[in-house]
């Protein structure tokens, strides 16, 4: 039995001993040979070491006090950049997806590094460093809004987002960023109507607004604008084109896949030494090609495909000499395709599918059998793909017209009250 009770002793030792107790308390502990220990430290055998050992074992428990948080100070090679990184920061806590973890690298003080951000000299200091361009093209970021962000960036030049989820209204306090000349933001979500704002920068060269949900009327302003490229395909616009599209100064000009109503305005020849593209497709548009179209000196590109014009074809279309591609499918056009529009030397793609023309001409019948002429469903006898005889006969039963159409047969080079020499024929289309 004594074994046993040292046993037990020495047990007792060990845990007294991890519990801070003294060589005092030990001593009374093993005189006590063991007697009222069940209470351990509440024993009446120690109730004068309660207040003083008991209370140090409670303190041994107690968590450690906190340290105070050091606070990063965050250091900017330039006031400017200082200014705009709570914009970035709060543009960040905005963003809903990040498949390609962009923002994780907006982090610091180290702003041009971020990516998507660069920097440069702002036009009115040279010594000093700003957020000079943004291009988030590519990056899939998705947010509610760029209300907040883009507006705020006063330095910013070009502002490049394509291909990304962002969603929401345009502000209109881009209006007030004075060096913003490239604006892309192509390829998103965006509603509501037209971006007003950009009417009153004059700095503005570049925007393409295509592919996302504006609706509405585009303002006639714009055309006039000072800008060298105008994208506003693929969106909801509904407007007719307007006259003064005939002054613009733009060299890239695309208006397809919308639903642009009413004619071509026949004044557009005044643009004729600036637009060297024209993408009028998949729109609603009607009446006739005016002759004036032939006008178009720098014309690359024509294409007002899949719309609902009627008429010959006008052999004004010969004066375009530097025009490779034209596409007038998928409207109602009719009559002979002219040959000396086949004649032009550069022309590679000319595509009049899906109309009502009837007659080919010896160059036209070269360009089919060398692949650049398209015909099919029209209605040309001898050809296959072509449209069904009653079809045809129907369409001719209920022909089609606009005033002036048979002007279209004659050729005009030249602007009206132009000086120098004129082709034979008829001024452009009344």
């Amino acid at each position: 039995m004594s074994t046993l009770v040292y046993v037990i002793l020495t047990s007792l030792i060990v845990s007294t001993l991890s519990c801070g107790t003294n060589g005092e308390t030990l001593e009374l502990l093993i005189g006590s040979r063991g007697r009222g220990l069940k209470n351990g430290c509440s024993s009446e055998n120690h109730r004068k070491y309660r207040a003083t050992r008991c209370s140090k074992l409670g303190d041994a428990g107690a968590p450690p006090a906190a340290l105070p948080v050091k606070t990063e100070v965050l250091v900017f090679a330039d006031q400017r950049l200082a200014s705009v990184y709570p914009i970035i920061q709060k543009f960040k806590s905005l963003v809903t997806s990040d498949p390609l973890g962009i923002t994780k690298t907006w982090v610091g003080s180290d702003i041009c590094n971020y990516k998507g951000f660069f920097c440069d000299s702002p036009p009115d200091n040279k010594s000093a460093t700003a957020v000079a361009s943004i291009d988030f093209n590519g990056f899939q970021l998705a947010a509610p809004t760029l209300d907040g962000f883009l507006d705020q960036l006063p330095d910013v030049a070009l502002f490049h987002a394509n291909s990304n989820n962002f969603a929401g209204t345009i502000s209109s306090n881009i209006a007030t960023l004075p060096y913003l000349y490239e604006l892309d933001i192509s390829n998103n979500l965006f509603s509501g109507s037209f971006p007003t704002a950009v009417l009153g920068m004059n700095g503005l060269t570049f925007l393409d607004i295509r592919f996302n949900f504006f609706t509405g009327a585009v303002p006639p302003q714009i055309f006039t604008q000072n800008l060298q490229v105008l994208f506003i395909n693929n969106n909801n616009f509904m407007t007719t084109l307007p006259d003064n599209l005939g002054s613009t100064h733009i060299l890239y000009l695309t208006l397809a896949n919308n639903k642009f109503i009413g004619p071509i305005p026949k004044h557009i020849f005044k643009a004729f030494s600036s637009l060297s593209e024209v993408l009028l497709s998949n729109n609603q548009l009607t009446g006739c090609l005016p002759s004036e179209v032939g006008l178009l000196k720098e014309a690359i590109v024509f294409d007002a495909s899949n719309n609902k014009l009627t008429g010959p074809l006008p052999v004004a279309l010969s004066c375009l000499e530097k025009v490779e591609l034209l596409n007038f499918s998928g409207n109602q056009l009719f009559g002979m395709v002219p040959e000396v529009v086949c004649e032009l030397e550069k022309l590679g793609n000319f595509s009049l599918s899906d109309n009502y023309f009837t007659t080919l001409g010896p160059v036209c019948w070269e360009l089919f059998y060398k692949g650049v002429l398209d015909v099919t469903n029209n209605c040309i006898p001898g050809l296959p793909f072509q449209r069904s005889v009653a079809e045809c006969l129907d369409f001719i039963a209920h022909p089609n017209s606009c005033p002036g159409m048979w002007s279209s047969t004659f050729i005009s080079c030249k602007a009206p009250f132009s000086s120098g020499p004129m082709n034979p024929g008829m001024a452009p289309s009344s």
